[in-house]
């Protein structure tokens, strides 16, 4: 093994499981006690053979080399630096990041920039560059596979710089709030007893990036994405000695990717998360799990009104109208008939853009919606015009299910 200068981290061979007994070149925590917690892999989707005896050497040109036996070349770090026929060496440092390096101190390679399931803490997380998403974290296929498994977290395709989702395959299964800036200098984004976490979102120049540190003196701390397709936060417990979970996405079955179908959110707020209807909207039907229908129709022409709905996970599929005011972005949605909401944010930092208004407009349907206690902001959603009506008999989908059930039973 390879260790740390402080021991908090080793680097070596390892084989997941007494059922699964190949080889692979990984990093994990060296103090903690128990079985180990691995945080990086070279060769996930190359295993090597127990009787291969594996070799982890630097070459003459300053690659990293994982070999067999035979010299049959399993993994490869190479780098785009120059080096000038300088030679390099290798340190795992306490922050967990694997580096080759000069002798003058130039990285020419970190494994911070190759992540496979798991982030620490300073570990940039680059999301796309030049707009085109770059990173992903990988879960593992199962819990003694480490190949690469079905679910995958990265930016948006679309919009990477707005939003995270979670796949499973080629298909969301998971979305984040709707970043309300991308420049968010140290915003504390979840907590515990014993640490507290602060995410970073910086746009600099062509990339955008994420990057959690940690609170002085907290336990180790980690982002991982497993192989059932959960991202958790995670905090040592040296009481129970044992891993503590402080953040999950998705937080509740309606939390997964527009579960709770058009025109209703999923209440995180409720003690048991369920699906509602939006104001103004009603169960479509007899199906009280998916989604909802106006109880009065839009109308081109018609007077229309905007009701604010506070604390909302803004809903998918927007559109990013850029450099408009608060009023203007109301303007914008208002006067296109097809607009069925909007939502505004000034932000403190427009990084790369220049731009310090994010305005938001959604038409046609909405979905993937939800609403939380800590991380929501106001939407403004359009109604017809009704001063009488604010909102709908029962909000509740199980409530209007119950009720129905009550008539045709009596």
């Amino acid at each position: 093994m390879l260790i740390s200068k402080g021991g908090d981290f080793a680097l070596g061979f390892f084989s997941p499981t007494s059922s699964n007994k190949n080889f692979y070149l990984g990093i994990w925590y060296h103090k903690l006690p128990g079985s180990r917690t691995i945080v990086w892999i070279a060769n996930r989707d190359n295993p090597i053979a127990t009787t291969s005896s594996p070799i982890l050497a630097i070459g003459n040109n300053s690659n990293l080399v994982l070999s067999d036996y035979h010299g049959h070349n399993i993994w490869i770090a190479s780098s785009n630096i120059a080096t000038g026929g300088a030679q390099a060496y290798a340190v795992l440092l306490d922050s967990g990041n694997f580096v080759l390096r000069l002798a003058n101190n130039t990285d020419i390679w970190q494994s911070f920039d190759h992540p496979t399931d798991t982030l620490l803490p300073t570990m940039r997380f680059l999301v796309s560059y030049k707009a085109q998403v770059v990173g992903r974290l990988v879960a593992w296929k199962a819990p003694d596979d480490p190949s690469s498994g079905n679910f995958s977290c990265t930016g948006d395709p679309i919009s990477p710089t707005f939003q995270r989702l979670i796949f499973h395959g080629t298909m969301p299964y998971c979305r984040s709030n709707v970043l309300k800036g991308v420049s968010v200098p140290g915003g504390t984004y979840l907590s515990n007893s014993s640490s507290i976490v602060y995410e970073t979102a910086i746009s600099q120049g062509d990339e955008f990036y994420f990057m959690f540190t940690v609170s002085d003196g907290s336990p180790s701390t980690r982002f991982t994405l497993d192989y059932t397709g959960a991202l958790r936060a995670l905090s040592w417990n040296y009481h129970l000695l044992s891993w503590e979970v402080i953040s999950e996405s998705p937080k509740a079955a309606c939390d997964i990717y527009a579960s709770c179908g058009t025109f209703s959110y999923c209440d995180l707020t409720d003690v048991f998360p369920s699906c509602k209807c939006l104001d103004g909207f009603k169960p479509d039907g007899h199906n009280f799990s998916t989604s909802c229908q106006r109880t009065q129709e839009l109308k081109c022409g018609k007077q229309s009104r905007f009701v604010t709905l506070p604390g909302m996970k803004v809903p998918d599929k927007f559109l990013h109208i850029k450099n408009k005011s608060f009023d203007e972005c109301a303007t914008e949605c208002s006067s296109n008939c097809s607009s069925t909401a909007y939502a505004y944010a000034n932000l403190s930092s427009a990084g790369a853009e220049a731009d310090l208004t994010r305005c938001l407009v959604w038409i046609g349907e909405l979905i993937d919606t939800g609403k939380s206690v800590d991380s929501g902001e106001n939407m403004y959603l359009r109604l017809a015009e009704s001063p009488g009506i604010h909102r709908p008999f029962y909000s509740n989908m199980n409530d209007e299910a119950v009720f129905l059930k009550t008539i045709i039973l009596t």
